[in-house]
């Protein structure tokens, strides 16, 4: 029964056509893509924040994939938090699906150090974002794509 359930799932989930959803849509910039995942940089400037997106149409939750894309997207997740760390030199990662605005499947994953305007507490809803300018986004998605992510996403 488990396992006509997740036939029938993976079939539905073939016959539409994958999409992103208009609010991340509206609040990133599309950088990376692999073959499970969008790598979208949120455009707020204050903090290193990107967010894995599984190309697969209807998913709202992890367990939803199945086993072997689930292993994938813990292993893009674990690059890009480790890049974002050291790359921009933070002291905490927060990660986070939380999809309680958004219920399409996505990934934060937010680079944090204690001089941060949101600092302790949660990015969302802290304050206005503060938009990339064209030359910190390209320096930003330059510094990333010439990372370990590279190994990973095609820029």
């Amino acid at each position: 029964m488990l396992l006509r359930t997740n036939l029938q799932n993976a079939n539905s989930q073939d016959m539409t056509a994958f999409e992103l959803d208009s609010r991340l849509e509206a609040d990133t910039f599309k950088i990376g893509e692999s073959t499970l995942n969008l790598l979208l940089l949120m455009n707020d400037s204050r903090y290193p924040w990107c967010i894995l997106v599984p190309k697969q149409a209807g998913l709202r939750e992890i367990y939803e994939l199945s086993a072997k894309d689930q292993s994938t997207l813990l292993t893009e997740s674990s690059v890009l938090a480790k890049t974002l760390m050291t790359t921009f030199a933070q002291e905490k990662m927060n990660i986070g699906a939380l999809g309680n605005v958004v219920s399409q499947l996505h990934v934060h994953h937010v680079g944090r150090h204690q001089s941060d305007p949101a600092w302790p507490g949660p990015v969302w809803g802290h304050s206005q974002a503060l938009p990339y300018s064209s030359d910190s986004r390209k320096k930003t998605v330059q510094a990333l794509s010439q990372s370990a992510l590279a190994d990973y996403f095609t820029f």
